[in-house]
């Protein structure tokens, strides 16, 4: 106890006397203190890092679902157009921006296809009269031969072959890959396709 005491006069005189004692004190109640501060703030930040990353997941489910929405949206207004009988240019565009990243997978730029229209006067190619509508890639000497429908059937896949043969000939030029892209797709008409090699998009696989 008295051993105690005696410390402790020691320790004020030493605080009162030593100004090199009384500083080096001081430094180390102020070190604890700024220590304790920088545990609460570390605290506070890997708080903080938690609510981001609770933010990040949320906004890329938002993002997930916006994308979702655009793509239902895309293919109702297809189908609308499609019943309105006003199937034409436009509508094939909005179904290959439907399925975008579905086509920049494979190479392929939406915005960048170009629509290829020959109607066979003499019949040099095929049928005397016929005209042939397909859509159009190329891209580093790759050339990308399309079929965009609303509803995909058998006879629109053998006939997407067959008039695929015919373009060749036309701009001599061998297809890299055949694609068929529909925002609807029968059963045997995706079987089909598998069969002549034909690569498929699509929103829905009709039975």
């Amino acid at each position: 106890m008295e051993s105690k005491q005696k410390l402790r006069r020691e320790f004020i005189e030493l605080l009162r006397t030593d100004e090199e004692f009384r500083l080096a004190v001081r430094g180390l109640v102020g070190l604890d203190e700024i220590l304790s501060r920088l545990e609460n703030i570390e605290k506070r930040i890997e708080e903080h890092s938690k609510v981001i990353e609770e933010h990040s997941k949320a906004i890329k489910t938002l993002s997930e679902r916006v994308e979702e929405l655009a793509v239902a949206i895309g293919e109702l207004k297809v189908a609308v157009g499609f019943l309105g009988r006003r199937w034409g240019t436009d509508l094939e565009k909005t179904i290959l921006r439907i399925y975008k990243h579905a086509l920049q997978e494979r190479g392929i730029e939406p915005g960048e296809v170009q629509k290829f229209t020959y109607k066979d006067i003499d019949g040099r190619y095929c049928r005397k009269g016929t005209r042939l509508d397909l859509d159009v890639y190329i891209h580093d000497e790759k050339t990308y031969f399309i079929e965009v429908k609303s509803h995909a059937q058998l006879d629109d896949v053998e006939w997407f072959k067959e008039k695929s043969e015919i373009v060749k000939k036309i701009l001599s030029r061998e297809p890299e890959k055949l694609i068929l892209v529909a925002v609807n797709l029968d059963r045997d008409a995706y079987e089909r396709a598998r069969e002549l090699g034909i690569d498929t998009i699509y929103g829905g696989l009709v039975e």
